[in-house]
């Protein structure tokens, strides 16, 4: 099994004929048995193909040309366009909705987020480099060119969700190099607002029967980590949590920024140090480096309680 995508899902591409947008379709094309990329939407662009993949002007084009409801977008036009393409997905039916563009107004992501969920839809990003299912399928930029990622991601019993597009990557690779496979990976985004946080993929993995672990890279800032810390501690979730909390130099330098526009330290709650002994608490195993992680979630599994 899988959370958010299997073999079976459709999707767009929205922005197709920009230079990143085709390298990626080309990724996920060749990737598993390859996506079921069903079109893809520029305005003006109509008649037009990459990859084999039609292109429309519209959304609705696109689900009147595929006959029926497509699952999934994946928006790649710039920032200042995104909120319209997102709105557009979502009016016309699409439930998952990864967004690989930064840089997008605060205001624009909230107002995202907010039409989403009214509309029973969900958002991956911004700022994120999608999702995969090992050998199966890919969403996104994440593990790069088919080649790659194949080797990068295996199937196997734990999930992997990151604020870091590349080291969700990385956690992967050292996981399946220690023969732990990956049930579903998720790159969720580093902006200080995005569409799913931990705490909201996590009952997606506690009702997945492959998943028997969790292994997350987290940042100092914002909020996330304490809601994780609450949800499993308030739903006593089978599985065991392995973490790896990255920047945490940034205690000794107040003031410092790190990588993502979401680790804004804006208090000590933000703080690395703050956010390792609240995940601690909740019985969230964090790992001291990146190559820890394999036998420290073997172990815990190897235990049969999260605890």
């Amino acid at each position: 099994m899988s959370i958010l995508i299997d073999a079976d899902t459709s999707f767009i591409v929205q922005g197709i004929t920009g230079r990143e947008a085709v390298n990626l379709t080309r990724e996920c094309l060749d990737y598993g048995a390859g996506a079921k990329v069903v079109g893809g939407v520029t305005p003006g662009r109509l008649g037009r193909d990459v990859h084999g993949v039609p292109v429309f002007d519209t959304v609705a084009q696109a689900v009147e040309h595929h006959g029926g409801p497509i699952d999934g977008s994946v928006v790649t036009v710039p920032p200042a366009f995104t909120k319209d393409a997102v709105f557009e997905a979502i009016e016309n039916g699409i439930k998952l909705i990864v967004i690989v563009t930064e840089r997008i107004p605060r205001r624009d992501v909230a107002e995202m987020v907010e039409l989403a969920g009214l509309r029973g839809a969900r958002i991956i990003g911004p700022n994120c480099l999608g999702i995969i299912v090992p050998d199966v399928i890919k969403m996104g930029g994440i593990g790069g060119p088919a080649r790659n990622a194949a080797q990068a991601y295996k199937p196997g019993p734990i999930g992997v969700i990151s604020r870091s597009g590349g080291m969700t990557t990385e956690m992967s690779s050292t996981l399946s190099a220690a023969g732990l496979g990956q049930s579903t990976a998720v790159s969720i985004g580093g902006d200080a607002i995005i569409g799913s946080t931990y705490a909201e993929l996590m009952p997606l993995f506690e009702a997945d029967e492959q998943t028997q672990g969790i292994v997350i890279y987290t940042e100092p800032g914002g909020r996330m980590e304490a809601e994780l810390a609450l949800w499993v501690t308030e739903q006593h979730s089978r599985l065991p949590i392995v973490a790896f909390m990255a920047g945490r130099f940034m205690d000794e330098m107040p003031g410092m920024s790190f990588g993502h526009a979401g680790t804004i330290v804006e208090g000590k709650a933000d703080t690395a140090g703050e956010k390792i002994a609240r995940l601690a608490q909740a019985g969230i195993t964090v790992a001291e480096r990146i190559e820890d992680i394999p036998e420290l979630i073997g172990a815990r599994i190897a235990q049969g309680s999260p605890a």
